[in-house]
């Protein structure tokens, strides 16, 4: 059995695993309403509970900004 150095199991922190991610729903969802997706994670998100807000997103989409907005860190 070959021993590996710690230094070849470690993953460079700039590694998304999700940088392959086709478009999908949210990105439809976005281009729908005429903003990119980093501008409508933004908006799900502060219009999600909001009230007063004429747009009230579901649960899904706004779990679906919540990643976008980590993917983006």
């Amino acid at each position: 059995m070959v021993k590996q150095s710690k230094s070849t199991i470690k993953k460079k922190k700039n590694d998304n695993p999700y940088k392959n991610l086709k478009e999908g729903a949210f990105t439809k969802q976005a281009k729908s309403n005429g903003m990119s997706v980093d501008k409508f994670s933004a908006y799900v998100i502060k219009n999600y509970k909001d009230k007063k807000s004429s747009y009230n997103p579901t649960l899904t989409t706004y779990r679906r900004a919540l990643f976008v907005k980590n993917l983006a860190k």
